[in-house]
């Protein structure tokens, strides 16, 4: 194709923050590009005058002419009139002409608005309030997508996976919103760059930091406090941002707890828990097409209850009991990033990463007797751990020959370290009565490789595909497992401007979590693929329409997944195992199928922003082991799924928000019958009252629904803004289930009876900037 080429970054015009996803349209041609995780874009045009624009969401679309090759980088201006048009329709990427479906992009302002418990904003909470993503109970971040599991979706923070993303049980996750730039979720349809996991990539992106100006964020709320400093190293060419976030429930219970041990005789007890975590990023350009970044994560969860009880006698002797108990949990990850621009049309990003999930819990016990002067103790304490290193590589490149022609390609590398489970134990009698040993599995390595390349491209005027291949291969222990996975999406331009639109996906996945199905806990474990345990495999198709209506995107999704591979434990099992039992002996592995209908209506612009979500699905597994080989529902099997968002500006001080929510109950096992058997005895018979389950997941608990509400009060001064939040979870008190068990009446009927955690939440939080 003759003709030339414009190439550049589109930035924020005051911060210098790369807008990831905008939009650059040549009107007279009625093709465009947008711009990569970079802000890069390139576009080839023909020869001759042409006039640009660059537009993205919630800022001022700005107008370039063009007439031979250079290099263009563009800076736009945030909107900040009330009801200012912010961006051009015409300008901005309809969802229709995009070949990738089942992808949804939220704007993180628009996450900020919405109503949350305790006051403090969450991510995946939001995400939970999307079609065909389900939630792991009440309060809880799990994501159930499609019919997967939590251990199904890669969680990428600035392109590095982390293995947990949970603080406080899964109450909250670790991502802290005011250091966040964008994120977006994947559900099907994926690209070929993308791999190992079977049903969901999510996509967050940190901020780089103010090129220009030192900004502080500051947030005061029921649960944490969090600060976020951001500023130049050196004006216009390099910058930091800095972000931690700690709560102080432990800080504020300390009074009270030594308030109950000062009126206690002898007993202390001194429960703790906290969670922290720490985001920081180094952004350097080191010239015009060459740019450095250095990316670091760390959060940590601890938990422990120590008590202590001391009996005195009259002559002064005395026995002094200890236990203590606890847990921890903790995420690091590192990552340097090198973008380069080889030429206006090829652009590639080489990354070096090192990411690492940690788990212990333990327990000491301990007595102290002093007699007649004399004083021995006895000590014992075990210790839990387990958890996953991975130091890798990736090099990435994106070739745009054309507008409506782009090539990716790649190649990457990853060294898996598994700690599944080792437990220490120490006991101190006596100089006769000593134990130090270290039991459990051991620890794995394993060696992970994959290459892609993908090519989308336009046929005419109404056709658009990405066809694609991602080949991985695993090497653990004498096993070597080889997968290619073709990708193919299509999308057919209607004659009313709609698009009709088709995926094929094929995804494996090596690392697997054991979990047991409840409360997203921290005793879950990463284990690897082996040569007896094969890697998990799905296959996805999905069709759907999609069109826009002015600033409203709707979106008709329809998908079939098969799954094999799938992970659980045997009946019975759970994380700690036996003293010397290998957990490969306590799992099973089957088969899973999930289908399902989504509606998602979205606005993202305006004075009222939002969206409705509706999901009809089904989602079933089998294991030979479990059920007598039957097919079962899944815990998270709901019928039904209906989310309604609104975020609205009244004026420039005060914005309001809603969610609401509906969905059909958690699938549960529960016992049908109880019968009394003997145990034979020397002495005198014994009896043991036995539970006879139902079939698995056989029960619903209670439908499940609640709506949140929120205010915010915004002062802007010359220095800087104030906010105000005020917030209501759960705002007509509905107490949903969180657990439920079986009971049985005076009259010998038995009864279901529901437990719910969550009331009415009411909270509130301060936020300053400057």
């Amino acid at each position: 194709m003759s003709g030339y080429t414009v190439s550049g970054v589109l930035r924020d015009g005051r911060s210098g923050e790369t807008l990831l996803g905008a939009t650059v349209w040549c009107d007279d041609l009625a093709t465009g590009v947008s711009t990569n995780n970079f802000g890069f874009y390139s576009l080839t045009l023909p020869e001759g005058q042409h006039e640009l624009t660059f537009s993205f969401i919630g800022y001022q679309p700005k107008q370039h002419t063009v007439n031979g090759t250079k290099r263009l980088d563009v800076k736009l201006n945030a909107g900040v009139a009330l009801g200012e048009a912010v961006v051009a329709t015409g300008a901005a990427r309809k969802l229709e002409e995009q070949v990738q479906m089942s992808r949804i992009e939220v704007p993180i302002d628009q996450i900020r608005a919405l109503p949350a418990i305790g006051g403090e904003v969450d991510l995946l909470k939001a995400l939970q309030w999307l079609p065909g993503v389900q939630s792991g109970g009440e309060g809880t971040t799990g994501l159930y997508v499609r019919g997967g599991s939590p251990d199904q979706n890669l969680m990428l923070l600035d392109g590095v996976p982390l293995y947990n993303v949970n603080h406080l049980f899964g109450f909250f996750s670790v991502f802290n919103a005011d250091a966040v730039k964008s994120m977006s979720l994947t559900k099907g349809g994926f690209p070929a760059r993308f791999g190992g996991r079977l049903s969901s990539i999510l996509e967050v992106n940190l901020k780089d930091g103010h090129m220009s100006e030192y900004h502080i964020d500051g947030t005061v709320s029921l649960i944490a406090s969090k600060v976020t400093v951001e500023g130049p190293l050196v004006k216009d060419k390099a910058s930091f941002m800095l972000s931690g976030r700690r709560t102080y429930i432990d800080l504020l219970a300390k009074p009270l707890i030594w308030a109950l041990n000062a009126t206690s005789d002898g007993f202390r007890t001194d429960p703790a828990y906290f969670f922290q975590d720490f985001n920081g990023k180094i952004h350097w350009r080191l010239g015009e097409r060459d740019r450095l970044y250095f990316s670091a994560f760390n959060s940590l969860d601890d938990f422990g209850i120590a008590t202590s009880d001391r009996t005195t006698e009259d002559n002064g002797d005395y026995t002094e009991t200890q236990a203590d108990l606890g847990l921890d949990w903790r995420n690091a990850i590192q990552a340097i990033r090198w973008a380069h621009e080889w030429g206006p049309r090829l652009f590639s990003n080489t990354t070096l990463l090192r990411t690492r999930y940690r788990f212990n819990t333990g327990a000491e016990l301990g007595e102290e007797r002093s007699e007649g002067g004399n004083v021995t103790s006895e000590r014992f304490a075990a210790l839990y751990r387990s958890g996953i290193t991975d130091l890798g590589a990736r090099h990435d490149f994106e070739f745009t020959p054309r507008p409506e022609h782009v090539v990716r390609f790649g190649a990457s590398y990853t060294r898996h370290a598994f700690e599944p489970g080792a437990t220490s134990l120490q006991l101190e009698a006596s100089e006769e009565n000593r134990l130090d040993t270290l039991l459990g599995s051991t620890p794995i390595g394993s060696n992970e490789w994959f290459a892609y390349a993908e090519d989308e491209w336009e046929i005419g005027e109404h056709v658009k595909v990405n066809l694609g291949a991602h080949g991985a291969v695993l090497a653990v222990g004498g096993e070597r497992y080889a997968s290619l996975q073709p990708r193919l999406a299509c999308s057919f331009i209607l004659p009313d401007r709609s698009a009709i639109k088709l995926s094929f996906a094929q995804m494996a996945q090596f690392v697997n979590l054991l979990t047991n199905e409840g409360l997203s806990l921290p005793t879950d474990l990463w284990v690897p693929s082996t040569e007896r345990i094969r890697p998990q495999q799905s296959t996805q198709y999905a069709a759907g329409w999609a069109r826009t209506y002015g600033d409203w995107e709707v979106s008709l999704e329809g998908y079939y997944k098969d799954m094999d591979g799938l992970l659980s434990y045997k009946e019975g099992a759970s994380f700690v195992f036996g003293l010397e039992s290998d957990w490969q002996d306590q799992v099973v592995q089957g088969e899973g199928r999930s289908y399902g209908f989504e509606v998602f209506v979205q606005r993202k612009v305006g004075d009222t922003k939002g969206w409705i979500g509706y999901t009809l699905s089904k989602t079933e597994r089998r294991f030979d082991d479990l059920n007598s080989g039957r097919w079962f529902p899944f815990t998270y099997d709901r019928r039904h799924d209906v989310s309604l968002v609104v975020t609205h500006m009244f004026d420039e001080a005060w914005t309001g928000s809603l969610a609401w929510v509906f969905g059909t109950g958690r699938a549960l096992t529960l016992p049908e019958s109880v019968y009394t058997t003997f145990l034979p005895s020397t002495t005198w018979p014994l009896t043991l009252e036995v539970e006879v389950p139902s079939e698995r997941n056989a029960y619903r608990m209670s439908p499940y629904h609640r709506l949140d509400l929120s205010m915010t009060r915004t002062l802007v001064g010359d220095k800087g803004s104030r906010q105000l939040v005020l917030s209501i979870y759960n705002a007509y008190n509905n107490l949903n289930p969180f657990f439920a068990q079986t009971s049985v009446q005076d009259d010998g009927t038995p009864v279901i009876r529901e437990y719910g955690i969550f009331p009415i939440i009411p909270s509130v939080s301060w936020r300053v900037t400057f």
